[in-house]
């Protein structure tokens, strides 16, 4: 039987934590979008729109290079205006199936558009959908009273979901345009539709979370490695009021003397990152020669550095920095610094360590000349 598909892969992924959106990150070797295209051209889908970000074309040639029967398209500002430029685009004649489907579902496989395609026989649309197993609450909002929903004939909604073309164009045209349909089944619902559902798969689950990435790694088979990195870095004093250690200002007769604010315990900490992903160290993506980071606060680059491991699809597991000085004296200050790194980081507190430690005046750093700082990082990545 003939279709088309709409692969929606419009949106930022804000939820699936530091690096590029989720729909370019790697998921076992390739792209996340790329998994979806590929799964419905082998299916023999007759075109492919891939609804992206204004401006992600390079993006998505990348993505989908040496595929055919693709082609892309800006979304809107929601979901469903996504939907509909992706539905626009499409070629084929208005009775031709059109399947639509969310590219943050990678596994859609061969099994599951056969069967939708069959379904289609008898219906207006139809969806995967699993029961929903979990007991359900519900919490006021008013009155903070919890209460238990009937699930007996609840179930989760799945992708993708089948058409008939000139059905789903005519729905959403007719569609309030003051809300937003949660998906596109319900657009079909609203215009009178019959729509059926099918056996959902818990392979179809959605990433929407960094921890996502690992479990469907797994899924595919993808192996994982744990990566540890380290660093080191040390600046000498000069004339000042304050300086900065891991991202926290702290008063001092003297500052840290560097081409950024000179913050030792951050340029550790980034270097720690960007060895264990392989990725060169911090004077690679911030020379010291280029102007634009002079005085620059260090915390933009190790944004870069966590950026990075997202886009490797990886985590960072904990990360620990040792402060080397005399003075100033680190410990009123160890517990802003930890929720510093672990705001800048996106982790959770327990994850991140601090500590500090003396030469016993011996050296530069028990002389006073300046201070140094080592940090050791681990990172879960894909083998």
């Amino acid at each position: 039987m003939k279709f088309s598909a709409v692969v929606v892969a419009a949106g930022s992924g804000q939820r699936a934590g530091a690096g590029a959106p989720k729909q370019w990150r790697e998921l076992a070797g390739k792209p996340v979008a790329r998994w979806s295209v590929e799964a419905f051209l082998a299916a023999g889908a007759d075109e492919v729109v891939v609804v992206i970000p204004e401006g992600d074309q390079d993006l998505a040639e990348r993505a989908f290079s040496g595929l055919s029967r693709w082609q892309p398209v800006a979304g809107g500002a929601t979901r469903s205006q996504s939907v509909q430029a992706g539905l626009r685009a499409l070629s084929a004649s208005t009775d031709q199936i059109v399947m639509i489907h969310d590219a943050a579902r990678p596994l859609v496989g061969p099994s599951h558009i056969e069967n939708l395609l069959s379904a289609m026989n008898s219906a207006d649309a139809a969806l995967p959908a699993m029961p929903v197993a979990d007991t359900l609450k519900h919490l006021s909002s008013a009155s903070d009273a919890v209460t238990t929903v009937d699930r007996s004939n609840l179930w989760r909604a799945q992708t993708p979901q089948a058409f008939r073309l000139g059905a789903i164009r005519k729905a959403y045209a007719a569609w309030p345009t003051d809300s937003a349909p949660t998906d596109d089944a319900a657009v079909i619902e609203a215009a009178g539709g019959v729509v059926r559902l099918i056996d959902g798969d818990p392979r179809l689950l959605k990433l929407t979370y960094p921890e996502d990435f690992a479990m469907v790694e797994l899924m595919t088979g993808g192996a994982r490695r744990i990566a540890v990195g380290q660093g080191f870095d040390a600046h000498r004093f000069g004339p000042g009021s304050s300086v900065w250690l891991c991202g926290v200002e702290i008063p001092h007769s003297r500052s840290l003397i560097g081409h950024s604010d000179a913050d030792a315990g951050l340029h550790a900490l980034t270097d720690a990152i960007l060895g264990a992903i392989g990725a060169g160290d911090i004077g690679d993506h911030f020379p010291p020669s280029d102007p634009q980071w002079r005085g620059a606060p260090s915390r933009l680059f190790l944004e870069h550095a966590r950026s990075l491991v997202g886009d490797r699809s990886g985590q960072i597991l904990n990360v620990d920095v040792t402060l080397i000085c005399e003075r100033p004296k680190v410990k009123p200050h160890r517990e802003r610094m930890r929720t510093t790194l672990a705001e800048i980081l996106q982790l959770p507190i327990d994850r991140v360590s601090v500590k500090a430690t003396t030469t016993e005046a011996m050296g530069f750093t028990g002389r006073e000349e300046g201070l140094a700082a080592q940090a050791i990082c681990s990172i879960d990545l894909p083998a």
